[in-house]
């Protein structure tokens, strides 16, 4: 198979400034050049008689005109969307679970053979995910014991530790919210977890309250394209209140089947609450934009993930073979969709290239891949697990500084679902990485199968990295070391 076409890294730089500075470059001197030389042949007389010679009229269309047209576009065009702040969720210290304790567990299992004590050693041991995790004490018994209550005591306690960080952090009291927004996919209950928000903080009564459920881990960016649509709908500066969380009552699964006992493995405690905003004022964060990807038209990414019964009749949440060539066939999609947005001239150029060579030479020649690093200073991959975090590390050519984010939040808090990426920004802050000007990507993946794209642009970074950060006890641990030399 042929390679793509390659750039010399030390000519790329230079390529890459006279590309996507080609106005200023190239288009800019030429239209100088040929305006200097026809007036040095009409001469200063020629030029003023000319000059005298245009009606008031011309004169002032040509000014009131472009004028107009600048109005017109900035009148017309969508507010933009601000994130004012965030606040992550970390559980009690009696949550906390051990990957030692998580196999004793599995050890002890009435349900499993051991084939499946076994299987499920090994994917504790492999998962990426360390000693200091959290599950709902439901989970800590021999068999777990999982009920509606204990369910609906887990939301709560997530979202309501969430909520109170964000509005210490932003001074906002609860009747300053217009819009709410919330996201669970596995745990649903009567009232719904927006009602359960409303009813705690005594929201108002006249509040546009919406709850998204079964979109998977992808639902964070969904959740916030909702909110997006519902600010620039709402009057001028109004607030809105978004909530991800996942309920692990879905990982509950008292059966055999290895592709549902997976999830047990993976997925944890954890809660974002995020503040948005039309107006400029304490925003953080500018809301650039937003790419969803749907691949649910094809049986095999339809079916990669999803609640179902095993042969036993025992429900749970199940996780195909499928689900990492799946995951890199929907980012694929995303990413050509999010290319055109947001790479430099000089990628889209080399990726045109590439694609014409290929098309002319009807070789098997790989497609250039774009560097994402020229478009973005900091990634947040969802932590959905080790195998989805390479997989999007390769694909995109990122080094392990790049998915440091991520791989760290899987090990501190696990698979956290949709608010994984509000803990991975959360880590970047916490490092003080972040500088004003930087721009974020945020891609999350979920059943269906999505992949969802969020950008933001940092306006101002955090001047406080302790209040509402669930980094503060553990942030002197990361990055560890050994996560690095393992995956380099």
């Amino acid at each position: 198979m042929a390679s793509p076409p390659h750039v010399n890294k030390h000519l790329k730089p230079l390529f890459q400034l006279v590309v996507n500075n080609f106005l200023v470059l190239v288009v800019a001197p030429v239209t100088a050049i040929v305006f200097l030389r026809k007036a040095a042949q009409l001469g200063p007389e020629e030029i003023l008689s000319r000059l005298h010679g245009l009606r008031q009229a011309h004169a002032l269309l040509a000014v009131f005109l472009p004028l107009a047209l600048a109005t017109l576009y900035l009148m017309s065009r969508p507010r933009s969307v601000y994130l004012v702040d965030y606040a992550c969720c970390r559980p009690n210290s009696n949550c906390r679970v051990s990957i030692g304790s998580s196999v004793e567990n599995v050890r002890f299992s009435p349900y499993l053979d051991d084939g499946g004590v076994d299987f499920m050693t090994r994917m504790h041991e492999r998962s990426g995910l360390g000693d200091q995790t959290y599950l709902h004490p439901s989970f800590h018994y021999i068999p777990p014991r999982c009920c509606l209550s204990d369910a609906r005591d887990e939301a709560e306690q997530v979202i309501f530790a969430a909520v109170d960080d964000l509005f210490a952090k932003t001074g906002i009291s609860p009747g300053a919210i217009d819009i709410l927004v919330t996201n669970c996919s596995g745990f649903n209950p009567t009232p719904s977890l927006a009602d359960i928000v409303v009813n705690k903080y005594k929201l108002r009564a006249d509040i546009r309250s919406v709850h998204v459920s079964g979109m998977g881990c992808s639902a964070g960016v969904i959740s916030l394209e909702v909110v997006r649509n519902l600010l620039q709908a709402a009057p001028r500066g109004a607030r809105a209140l978004m909530v991800s969380t996942e309920g692990t009552s879905i990982i509950n699964y008292a059966g055999r089947n290895r592709g549902m006992l997976l999830p047990h493995a993976l997925f944890r405690m954890g809660a974002a609450a995020v503040l948005l905003s039309t107006s400029k004022s304490m925003a953080r964060f500018r809301l650039m934009h937003i790419v969803r990807t749907l691949t649910a038209a094809h049986d095999r990414a339809y079916l990669c993930i999803s609640m179902k019964e095993d042969d036993e009749g025992e429900t749970g949440a199940y996780l195909s073979k499928d689900l990492v060539p799946v995951a890199g066939e929907a980012l694929k999609a995303n990413i050509m969709a999010i290319g055109s947005l947001v790479l430099p001239r000089s990628e889209k150029l080399l990726f045109a290239i590439s694609f014409v060579a290929r098309k002319v030479m009807r070789s098997k020649m790989k497609l250039y891949v774009p560097d994402f690093r020229t478009a973005f200073q900091h990634f947040c991959i969802h932590s959905g697990g080790r195998a989805v975090i390479d997989a999007v590390q390769n694909s995109l050519r990122l080094s392990d500084r790049d998915v440091e984010a991520s791989r760290m939040t899987l090990h501190r808090f696990g698979n956290t679902s949709s608010s994984s990426l509000w803990y991975e920004l959360a880590y970047i802050e916490a490092k003080r990485r972040m500088k004003k000007g930087d721009r974020v990507w945020m891609i999350g993946f979920g059943s269906g199968f999505k992949c969802n794209s969020a950008v933001w642009q940092c306006m101002r970074p955090a001047s406080n990295i302790i209040v509402g950060t669930p980094w503060a006890d553990s942030l002197h641990m990361y990055p560890l070391n050994y996560i690095s030399e393992e995956v380099g």
